[in-house]
């Protein structure tokens, strides 16, 4: 292994792990704005139409910010893994390409028109307008997945003589079975994550006594999608993608699960601790036969483990890629647990009088974060130690010429730089919570 490569590794995981915290929050928000604009339009209450306008204000900051940051990694495919997209690109790059000229385009557009332009165009227009943004922010986050699939399952590619990949049949590649399954699990947790901030917005200004018509709106639509979207990010979305672990990176799925020692019946781990070493989970809470029955339907089923794969094809970190899968799984179901709570209060406003359950949908918000970034990083600890899984590996695929200095340098400057970005996206974000919904437009 290169010593740089480390360093490449590293400086992308940062570059991307900071990235996503900004566009899940948009693409979630983007179909609640459409929820609100609906309601406000049906019910005639521009109490709907002020909640819309301060979450599109939210929405411009955090698309602002997710531009910012997804600009460098555009340039890092070429500064630090040029061989990736010298053999790739022609493939890679179509998905990439289509993000920027059609979803990029179509959504900065409709959310300058969204914020800019609602007297003009009247409450019809201005939900198209919604609308449009919408279907912009979820074709943005498509095309990427379909970039991303491409390396999980690679489909409708062809090998050149040239010793680099062609496209050979763009519908297997646009609609990788991968791509669709990945799109719906993530579009699911994007909603999760708005969800809850809207509804910790909406349980902050219940608890500072502020803004409660639209303290209530926020509270009763955070809950009601909260609760669904936690229910699909489990099923049918997770189970789906999960299955196709199983049957495309059956290695992946043993070290997901800690599973070192194959067979039928196999075990599922609540939690341990594995030993790679020992090539053992040590104490271990498991409930017997049922891994088997989810990763084939049939307890009987036999499920590779570790032990069955050259150790060369393991995952490079197999303890990061557990704990990254199990702090995911674990906090889907508390988030299907505490807006279940919350839905269960809605009624007669039983939930705006709860102020400890208040408070835990205030303090909660961080958490879909957390388990988004933890679900991105299990699947691409898991691909490991592939780029493009059974076609490039990541040792062969990172640019040579760029040293491990160079390397270092640049992400202390973007660690730098992203500090100082996030305090002032704070510092506005706290300000237009302050403001409130009812503010000018």
């Amino acid at each position: 292994m290169s010593d740089a490569l480390p360093w490449h590794r590293i400086q992308f995981a940062f570059s991307i792990t900071f990235h996503y915290l900004f566009p899940q929050l948009t693409m979630g928000l983007a179909l609640l704005i459409v929820l609100f604009k609906s309601l406000a339009l049906r019910l005639r209450d521009d109490s709907y139409n002020e909640v819309a306008r301060f979450w599109g204000r939210l929405f411009a900051l955090n698309f602002a910010m997710g531009v910012v940051t997804g600009i460098p990694m555009e340039f890092q495919f070429g500064t630090n893994w040029s061989r990736f997209s010298r053999y790739s690109g022609e493939v890679v790059g179509q998905a990439l390409a289509m993000e920027g000229v059609f979803a990029f385009f179509l959504e900065s557009t409709f959310l300058g028109l969204f914020l800019f332009g609602e007297r003009r165009l009247g409450p019809g227009k201005h939900l198209a307008a919604a609308v449009a943004l919408a279907l912009g922010s979820w074709l943005s986050g498509y095309f990427i997945i379909v970039a991303n699939a491409f390396m999980q399952h690679p489909v409708g590619y062809r090998l050149g003589e040239d010793g680099v990949l062609h496209l050979e049949n763009f519908a297997a590649y646009l609609f990788n079975p991968w791509a669709l399954w990945q799109f719906a699990h993530n579009m699911a947790a994007s909603l999760v994550t708005s969800s809850f901030v809207v509804a910790a917005v909406g349980a902050y200004w219940s608890l500072m006594g502020r803004h409660a018509r639209h303290a209530a709106i926020c509270l009763r639509a955070g809950v009601i999608v909260g609760w669904a979207s936690s229910l699909l990010v489990l099923f049918p979305t997770g189970d789906g993608a999960g299955k196709l672990v199983t049957r495309h990176q059956p290695v992946t799925l043993a070290a997901m699960e800690g599973l070192f020692a194959g067979g039928p019946y196999a075990d599922l781990a609540i939690i341990g601790q594995p030993d790679v070493n020992a090539r053992r989970l040590e104490n271990p809470v498991v409930v017997p036969g049922v891994l088997s029955f989810l990763a084939y339907g049939t307890f009987g089923s036999t499920v590779h483990g570790l032990n069955d794969f050259p150790k060369d094809e393991w995952p490079y970190n197999v303890e990061l890629l557990y704990y990254s899968y199990h702090i995911m799984v674990g906090l889907g179901t508390l988030f299907i647990l505490v807006m279940g709570i919350a839905a269960f209060l809605l009624p007669r406003d039983r939930l705006m009088r709860t102020r400890p359950m208040l408070w835990v949908l205030m303090l909660a918000f961080p958490f879909p974060y957390i388990a988004t970034t933890a679900g991105w990083w299990t699947a691409e600890l898991g691909r490991q130690p592939w780029v493009i899984h059974g076609l490039l590996r990541t040792a062969d695929a990172h640019s040579e010429l760029v040293n491990p200095g160079d390397v270092v340098f640049t992400l202390l400057g973007f660690a730098g730089l992203y500090l100082l970005l996030s305090m002032l996206f704070v510092v506005h974000v706290l300000k237009e919570i302050d403001r409130g919904p009812a503010a000018s437009h």
